[in-house]
């Protein structure tokens, strides 16, 4: 049995879920601490996120090898390794905004922008990675009936969510502003 569904789905659900809703005035557990105590988790719990990940993967190609099959050979190996080196270039893009000094050229509210429209964007892939591993014959075969849709909609919902808290903060509000 490969361990990578544990830390994939685990890494997905919870760490980097509740790292995108640490600036969530409604939805955080972490909404009592300041704006900076909330970016300082925010970048522990996306590090923790892409490390699971990492290891995930690395458990996916170990299981691989040991079954003799073809690595990335599904949609959702491929869209979840995508997910995988897109968290990890969001985490280094995150680097920009802890230390701004780096990218002095370029303003501080744009790099913001940037970094949470692209972290949508990595959210919807690792969404779309686990949507698609929910259809494989051995989640379908584990999970069934009634426990299945609601297994499913759990990532649509987070990301319906993600996505609402993303516009609310950075693009309906631009677009207001003159």
């Amino acid at each position: 049995l490969s361990l990578h569904p544990v830390f994939l789905s685990h890494y997905f659900s919870f760490l980097m879920t509740e790292a995108l809703l640490v600036f969530s005035p409604e939805s955080s557990l972490l909404r009592s601490l300041s704006r900076k105590g909330r970016a300082r988790c925010h970048w522990v719990l996306q590090l923790l996120a892409l490390l699971f990940a990492l290891l995930g993967l690395g458990l996916v190609i170990l299981h691989k090898e040991q079954l003799g099959k073809a690595h990335l050979a599904t949609r959702h190996g491929q869209a979840g390794l995508l997910a995988v080196l897109w968290a990890g270039l969001q985490c280094s893009g995150g680097v920009g905004l802890l230390y701004p000094k780096l990218l002095p050229r370029w303003p501080l509210a744009k790099l913001k922008l940037y970094h949470a429209t692209s972290g949508l964007v990595g959210y919807l892939l690792g969404s779309t990675s686990l949507l698609l591993g929910m259809c494989s014959l051995w989640f379908t075969a584990t999970v069934t009936g009634g426990a299945w849709y609601l297994a499913v909609l759990c990532p649509v919902l987070t990301s319906l969510v993600i996505m609402n808290q993303v516009s609310n903060a950075y693009l309906y509000r631009k677009r207001i502003q003159p």
